[in-house]
């Protein structure tokens, strides 16, 4: 009886190694000692050394020309893990080619783009998954049953936090950060678009709310402590079809950095999910409190259970759409309002300084647990009714 010999390692390509790309160069390692990719070859405008590429082949190639190394390298799928303006770009050249791609989150920097990325996709028949890592959390399908099973009752919204600690390091880490565009090319670079748009991307899909068709409506209040073009403290409403609104509000000047988080709100209880950590805590009436730890399927061996054998994707395009909605909502959005240089202090204690709202922690939380914006909670003289930077309808 002939053994049947498992497929060859999949050639594939790793756009932007560096920064947040490092993750996924160790993944790729891991991926590939287990005889599943084959790392054929790097896309950055300085090249790896070789300690960065200890481990891999030493023939693999490396170029600036991330189209010329797909063509050289004959690559199955690639990695797209750079500046969030490129994604597009990069996205289509990738289909263009018939190569398969993980793309790194936000997909896009409009809504026009990522439509753009969708339809070069679905012309080309490839198999696109956005890195949208915590929707791999197998907490969120355990959420999902919980919500169906009327454990916490009917649901009236849900609600996220995220309070996080940046420093002047991060905004000056590249052009683009903390841009809205650069010169006529869209950049988005904000606190719920980029940094904390995972708090948004989860929200959506507890709401099961996560398609484009799934939003109705999107209002913004975007502020900020930094002198950044971008916003820095920000929330947004969006109500949906299912009749369950999300807010989600967040901070990159926090007093102390936390987990962010999404709260189901229901009407006998509630769930709280630190998507970060795959937990889970159910308080409900006549029950004590529960907690759970669930595992995660990674997104590029999702991706690669798809190609060989038809597995559902966790994120395709599609599941990304109504996070697109807000991005487009905050993109068109009026430039955010500057916080009163009253309403913020900078600390000294990160590597570089960095700017603190005194209250901010609290005042996110706040929104998330009563599903009000930061002008209805009245929590601060710069959330008063002036200070929303606009309201978009998607």
């Amino acid at each position: 009886m002939r053994v049947p010999h498992p497929p060859p390692p999949l050639p594939l390509v790793l756009a932007g190694a560096r920064g947040h790309g490092r993750r996924h160069l160790d993944n790729i390692r891991r991926l590939e000692r287990t005889g599943l990719v084959r790392l054929a070859g790097v896309c950055d405008l300085t090249p790896l050394t070789g300690a960065e590429l200890d481990g891999f082949s030493p023939s693999l190639r490396q170029s600036a020309d991330f189209a010329g190394l797909l063509d050289a390298t004959g690559a199955r799928a690639a990695v797209v893990c750079t500046p969030l303006q490129t994604h597009a770009d990069l996205a289509t050249a990738a289909a263009a080619r018939g190569v398969h791609l993980l793309l790194e989150k936000p997909p896009a920097a409009s809504w026009a783009a990522h439509r753009r990325v969708e339809e070069a996709v679905r012309e080309a028949g490839t198999a696109c998954q956005i890195g949208f890592q915590a929707l791999g959390s197998h907490a969120l399908p355990a959420v999902r049953a919980l919500i169906s099973s009327g454990a916490v009752g009917r649901v009236r919204g849900i609600g996220a936090a995220g309070a996080w600690v940046r420093d002047a390091a991060y905004w000056g880490r590249a052009p683009w950060a903390g841009r809205r565009r650069l010169g006529t090319v869209e950049v988005v670079d904000g606190v719920l678009t980029n940094a904390l748009a995972h708090a948004v991307s989860t929200a959506l899909a507890l709401a099961d709310a996560d398609r484009a068709e799934d939003v109705t409506g999107v209002e913004t209040e975007l502020l900020r402590a930094n002198d950044i073009e971008a916003d820095d403290t920000s929330c947004v409403r969006v109500t949906t079809t299912r009749g369950v609104d999300v807010v989600v509000a967040a901070t990159l000047c926090a007093e102390r950095p936390g987990e962010p988080y999404v709260l189901v709100h229901g009407e006998s209880g509630r769930i709280t999910f630190w998507y970060k950590q795959d937990r889970v805590l159910v308080q409900r009436a006549g029950h004590g409190p529960e907690e759970h730890v669930h595992g995660r399927t990674d997104l590029l061996e999702n991706l690669l259970a798809h190609l060989a054998d038809g597995t559902e994707l966790l994120a395709p395009p599609a599941r990304s759409g109504a996070f697109m909605r807000v991005l487009e909502a905050v993109r068109t959005a009026p430039d955010p309002l500057p916080l009163p240089p009253d309403a913020w202090h900078t600390a000294h204690d990160t590597p570089t300084p960095r700017r603190v709202v005194p209250g901010v922690d609290g005042l996110v939380a706040a929104c998330a647990d009563t599903l009000r914006l930061f002008s209805e909670t009245g929590a601060a003289p710069w959330t008063a009714p002036s200070a929303p930077s606009g309201t978009r309808t998607a």
